[in-house]
């Protein structure tokens, strides 16, 4: 096996230094040298690695949407149906991993910022279209028509952010089996529907 370098482990332990920093103080008052010191690095290093505090904000929401998108891989890879895969986004977006304190806040953090951040803006809007393209992919199996496809994928990332949004905001408010719930119901109802009108999938 080759040996891991010292960079990606620095990068990494900046990443989550950055995640624990945004948590404790804010994504403004998150200074580089707060950063490098709970890292334990100079503030050289991240300039080094990163090139200022910019760049490594994006890099940590990048390193986020990654480690999003594995679990719902992971997940995604045993699943053998539709409604199967559909369960595998609904299960990795509300995993006790993404409920945790200091991710929710990050992510919070990060969306907020989006409107003043072109690179954290385009990184939404990766996140988005990956999301409702999985949805799409899915729910093509059990909808046979398009634009109620179309429909029902911008509804179920709706519900998914937006339940993630209240869960972040007022943590007592849901949980996340209660979230799960909410989120397949949503599925079952639009796959009733399709059924109701005839276009349900093969």
């Amino acid at each position: 096996m080759p040996k891991l370098g010292m960079e990606p482990i620095r990068r990494r332990q900046l990443i989550e230094a950055t995640v624990a920093a945004i948590h404790e103080q804010g994504l403004a008052e998150a200074t580089v040298k707060q950063i490098s010191a709970r890292a334990g690095v100079s503030s050289g290093i991240i300039h080094h690695y990163f090139g200022g505090k910019d760049a490594l904000l994006a890099a940590t929401m990048r390193a986020m949407l990654r480690d999003l998108r594995r679990e719902v891989n992971t997940r995604l890879a045993t699943a053998q149906t539709p409604e199967a895969r559909l369960e595998a986004v609904i299960e990795a977006s509300f995993s006790i991993d993404q409920f945790s304190g200091a991710v929710q806040t990050a992510w919070l953090s990060f969306w907020a910022q989006t409107p003043h951040s072109p690179s954290l803006a385009r990184l939404a809007r990766l996140y988005l279209r990956r999301l409702r393209s999985t949805l799409r992919h899915a729910l093509r199996g059990v909808i046979a028509d398009e634009a109620a496809v179309e429909e029902a994928a911008d509804g179920l990332a709706a519900i998914i952010d937006g339940l993630w949004l209240t869960a972040a905001v007022a943590p007592r408010s849901i949980d996340p089996a209660a979230a799960r719930r909410i989120a397949w119901n949503y599925v079952r109802a639009q796959i009733a529907l399709a059924e109701r009108d005839g276009i349900q999938g093969s």
